[in-house]
């Protein structure tokens, strides 16, 4: 089979194509034909050697850790029913992009009428994480929600449910295609480019409730100067650079509460499939839709990664067989 390869740490040149035997399924696995995948922004860090205390990434590695497709082998007790479906499904680790991959039965979601395997890919982490910390944030009807890098595609999600509960949105990105993309999910767009873009969320608002911070660096340290007392902020992303250290006395001081993904986990492999099938189901009846960007060829995963570098990407970027 083809592949996609890390060779070394380093810039999207380390990414190239190889050729590797074709994986048999272990017990307890099914044999993927992959449709797609999805490329993440932690895909370009963890190319560069971020995060090791966190993931164990040692090149030589097949990145990527969601994929959809045809299931097209089965290992020993499997139900025979999923051969020929076309699944969705985290390999919890990496290896997806490939044109085959082997992943655990326990992983499997079917994906059902209405959604195709590219939204289904996206919608296997940016929708599962977008419930995840919405859960936590549990918003409220009326209360002002703030979120960053809202071009993004779990950002995406975030706004359409944050809306759902009836909240007021404001989604801060930089770039006229993000804020056109905020604009047409119904929430008010800030630029965080520019200077003061804080202030101008305060006087919108009066003050947010609740901040999902998908940026993290200063975008999320001038994010705290736009929250109420009381606030409740969310931090699960680091475009900008690292995830924003908020001053914990001054958080305290406010009675505001930071939560961050370390804190904010799935209690079990079965909630995180609870999350992911219940995300497919609202998509499939219209009530929540990914974000794509741009999609590549496998071939081109290093493109897919300059993209993304480079922020010319609004929601997800994904890799097609």
């Amino acid at each position: 089979m083809r592949a996609v390869q890390v060779g070394e740490f380093g810039g999207p040149e380390v990414l190239t194509s190889v050729e590797k035997p074709d994986p048999t399924p272990k017990p307890g696995q099914v044999l993927v034909r992959m449709a797609a995948v999805d490329v993440l922004f932690l895909d370009t860090r963890l190319r560069q050697g971020w995060g090791r205390q966190y993931f164990e990434m040692n090149p030589p590695y097949i990145p990527g850790d969601g994929v959809a497709g045809e299931v097209v082998a089965l290992g020993e007790n499997v139900d025979p029913a999923w051969l020929g479906r076309t699944v969705v499904a985290s390999t919890q680790n990496s290896g997806t992009y490939a044109e085959l991959v082997a992943v655990e039965e326990t992983e499997l979601a079917a994906i059902p009428d209405g959604v195709d395997e590219r939204s289904a890919v996206v919608l296997l982490h940016d929708a599962t994480t977008a419930m995840l910390l919405c859960d936590h944030a549990a918003v409220r009807p009326g209360e002002r929600v703030l979120v960053t890098a809202a071009g993004g595609g779990a950002a995406s999600i975030i706004i359409q449910l944050a809306q759902t509960a009836g909240a007021q949105v404001i989604g801060a990105a930089r770039g006229e295609q993000k804020l056109d993309l905020v604009r047409r999910l119904g929430a008010e767009p800030v630029d965080y480019g520019e200077a003061g873009w804080a202030e101008k969320v305060r006087a919108l608002t009066g003050g947010v409730d609740v901040v999902f911070d998908g940026a993290g660096g200063r975008y999320g340290l001038e994010a705290f100067q736009a929250v109420d007392d009381g606030a409740r902020i969310i931090t699960y992303g680091a475009s900008d650079s690292d995830f924003a250290e908020i001053d914990a006395d001054e958080a305290k001081r406010r009675d505001v509460t930071v939560a961050g993904l370390l804190e904010i986990q799935y209690t079990s492999r079965r909630q995180r499939l609870h999350l992911l099938n219940k995300a497919l189901a609202e998509a499939s009846a219209g009530h929540i839709a990914p974000t794509i960007g741009k999609s590549f060829p496998l071939a081109r995963a290093a493109d897919a990664h300059v993209a993304i570098e480079q922020r010319e990407i609004v929601g997800r970027a994904v890799l097609l067989a």
